[in-house]
């Protein structure tokens, strides 16, 4: 397993998706009462097909199958259950919700947390790496260094933020734009400022920091911006993984005259 997983860490695989395949291999050999060198194709099969009886997931079933097929490699895997991905819309937040989240935050460094994850599309894991040296502040860019898939890219952030963002830089005595205990702030920080900022505005719905990206590229879209570049801001590999938003914009309904006004 120490060879699998520095193998996985040479390939450039990130930490989650390590600790996610480690969790499903483990898992799985929990399961097993045989040696490694006699599990066969069958024996991983009949595990996913008890997995997909017991009603997990198919996005489970489908990274468990592929933390496998990568541990047990020399096995030729076939004929594998594969459920369809799931069809889900992405959770976009209107404009006035993110407004209430952002006025109700008083702390400053809360406050540009939530306004950088929204006005730059960036992730969680993203913006809690970011650094000060990675502010292009006469642009109005942020450098993203090794992204999903250790990919580097550009994306943009609000003018608005420039004052209060070089005023705040001044008082952080560390690398990174949004330092914690433990040298920079953990995912839970922030959703942790959000959970804060949604009680806050008397908001029910649970809001995490993924639903201001997607509200970030679906808000540029209903402004008319070009998929590709909303795809390049968004650091998406493949452009179809950005027309997903086409299908939450609700812009394009506003131009319909509806058949009972007609009436």
């Amino acid at each position: 397993m120490e060879n699998y997983l520095n193998e996985l860490k040479l390939k450039g695989f990130s930490p989650k998706t390590i600790k996610c395949y480690t969790y499903h291999i483990e898992k799985f050999l929990k399961t097993i009462t045989k040696s490694r060198e006699l599990i066969t194709n069958q024996d991983i099969k009949a595990y996913l097909i008890n997995l997909i009886n017991e009603g997990y997931t198919s996005s489970t079933i489908r990274l468990t199958e592929a933390a496998l097929t990568s541990f047990f490699k020399k096995l030729k895997i076939e004929d594998l259950p594969r459920p369809k991905k799931a069809k889900t819309l992405p959770k976009v937040l209107s404009k006035q919700e993110i407004k209430s989240l952002i006025d109700v935050t008083d702390n400053l460094k809360h406050k540009l947390a939530i306004e950088l994850l929204y006005s730059s599309g960036m992730r969680v894991s993203e913006i809690i790496n970011l650094k000060k040296s990675d502010i292009d502040i006469e642009k109005n860019r942020l450098f993203v260094r090794a992204g999903k898939g250790n990919k580097d890219r550009i994306t943009i952030y609000s003018n608005s933020l420039n004052k209060r963002l070089l005023k705040y830089i001044l008082t952080v005595n560390s690398e990174y734009l949004f330092p914690g205990r433990k040298g920079k702030y953990t995912v839970k920080s922030v959703q942790k400022i959000l959970d804060i900022a949604r009680k806050k505005a008397n908001m029910q719905k649970k809001v995490t920091p993924h639903m201001l990206r997607h509200s970030f590229a679906t808000h540029l879209l209903e402004q008319g911006v070009d998929t590709r570049i909303i795809q390049k801001l968004l650091g998406h590999e493949n452009i179809r993984t950005t027309q997903i938003y086409t299908k939450v914009s609700d812009a394009s309904f506003d131009k319909i005259n509806n058949p009972l006004d007609n009436l």
